[in-house]
């Protein structure tokens, strides 16, 4: 065997020779998730091998080994175990213990179903007891558990582990990624009065690109055209939504309309981008260690990047006073950048990046602030989660300019809600105020075509399973 068994092996923790079967009453297949057992006996039985198991095997010699024989050699030592323990179960039963210890052992325990699930998009735990999932944009409660606090606990501390960072009660607050890129924020006691709290928005392994858009109902098929040209036409571009709305998605959408030809920098708190040009340099945050030490900001990445001969600048999400330089990036030579940004409106937007900006305790008035805004940023998108679980563009903006001391904002494009079906689908569409914005004058000098007719006032955008209607 590939594994070497330490001599000094721990005795049956239930101090039980009776045998003991397993009810599959707690097995619940849900939609795709593979199935999972929640029954108290088999969660403890389960545990309980599991302890046994890193009792015995070489953990030195895992990092070494092939995952698919380290399967194999768990699986055997698992069913020696079952022998030995006198543990009575079908071959579901066992062939699920298998599988579920394994993912103890190599990945994240019960979690890892979830992950594995392509419907589910997001993974919610509030405390080991409870667990939601979000799939098409609506939450659901699962029966996934872990056996009490310190199960839960460990499974955060094996995440934050693998990208170099902690939590504990000096630290009980903490920003990870999983290595497919999926972003993971977990807090623990004493701040979480009921448990350690999680949660995990899931990387697509497929970059959601335009045409995803259009056949998901984000953007009329249209719009997507002048989206992409707003992108060739270098206006930079920021995109404004609530926490789930679609802002990054879009983004990594939108960004594969740059030239491959273009440097871009990419700056994150935890990098999940994906674009798919060539020349793209990643730049991620860093906390500060046990000393309090070493902590590297999105403004310091901001800084330098200057200093990296970029075409374009990428920022995740602007939260801090990073805001600032990203304005003046943006004033000097580096067009075609682009942000993400809270908002509940492209209104709210420009305030939140003026109170950002403000963070930074720099004597600049109001006035001079709002300024710099207006002549660093040309576009701006608002997302919103809908009440149906849809993801829409809800208002496609152009920054005009200034007024006195007022930023002056002209809506290009407006989504109009009208009623919900009696599945609580919101019905709506996208429609053109009639306003012709400045930057196709861009287009023209660059050659880029769009759809003549797409300001006209009368018409109606129709998503792709709107045909007809």
């Amino acid at each position: 065997m590939f594994l070497q068994r330490n001599k000094k092996t721990s005795k049956n923790k239930t101090g039980s020779d009776s045998p003991t079967a397993v009810n599959d009453a707690g097995m619940n297949p849900e939609n795709n998730t593979a199935s999972v057992f929640y029954s108290p006996e088999y969660i403890e039985l389960k545990v309980m091998l599991h302890g046994r198991l890193l009792d015995m095997i070489n953990l030195a010699a895992m990092d070494k080994m092939p995952k698919e024989i380290l399967k194999a050699e768990v699986a055997e030592i698992i069913r020696d175990l079952l022998i030995e323990e006198k543990k009575v179960l079908n071959s579901d039963e066992r062939n699920q213990l298998i599988k579920d210890i394994q993912d103890e052992l190599l990945g994240l325990g019960p979690l890892e179903p979830l992950l594995k699930d392509h419907t589910v998009t997001d993974i919610l735990v509030n405390g080991y007891k409870q667990v939601f999932v979000e799939r098409k944009g609506l939450l659901e409660k699962t029966q996934v558990r872990f056996k009490d606090d310190r199960h839960l606990t460990r499974i955060i501390n094996k995440i934050v582990a693998k990208v170099g960072r902690r939590v504990d009660e000096s630290m009980p607050m903490v920003d990870a990624r999983l290595e497919d890129g999926s972003r993971v924020n977990a807090i623990i006691p004493p701040l979480a009065v009921d448990g350690a709290l999680l949660s995990i928005r899931k990387f697509s392994k497929i970059p959601i690109d335009m045409d995803k858009l259009v056949e998901l109902n984000t953007i009329p098929a249209d719009v997507v055209i002048l989206l992409q040209n707003v992108v060739r036409s270098r206006r930079n571009i920021v995109i404004s939504g609530g926490t789930g709305s679609g802002k990054t998605t879009l983004l990594n959408a939108m960004s594969a309309a740059i030239d491959e030809r273009e440097r871009i920098i990419t700056i994150e708190d935890s990098a999940e981008l994906q674009l798919q040009q060539e020349h793209v340099g990643r730049l991620e945050t860093r906390p500060e260690n046990i000393e309090n030490k070493g902590e590297v900001t999105q403004r310091d990445l901001v800084k330098n990047a200057l200093r990296m001969r970029p075409d374009r600048i990428i920022i995740g999400e602007v939260r801090g006073g990073e805001a600032f330089d990203m304005l003046q990036a943006m004033n000097t030579g580096h067009e075609g950048s682009m942000t993400t940004v809270h908002a509940n409106s492209c209104r709210d937007a420009m305030s939140r990046i003026e109170q950002m900006v403000c963070m930074n305790n720099m004597d600049i008035s109001q006035t001079s602030v709002r300024s710099q805004i207006a002549s660093a940023i040309n576009v701006i998108i608002q997302v919103q989660r809908l009440a149906d679980g849809r993801r829409r563009l809800m208002t496609l903006s152009e920054i005009t300019g200034m007024e006195a001391d007022i930023i002056t904002i002209q809506d290009i494009f407006r989504y109009k809600r009208q009623s919900i079906d009696s599945q609580g689908n919101v019905i709506g569409h996208l429609v053109a105020t009639g306003i012709r914005p400045r930057f196709v004058e861009e287009f023209a000098a660059r050659g880029l075509t769009y759809p003549q007719d797409i300001f006209d006032p009368n018409r109606v955008f129709r998503h792709v399973d709107e045909k007809g209607s």
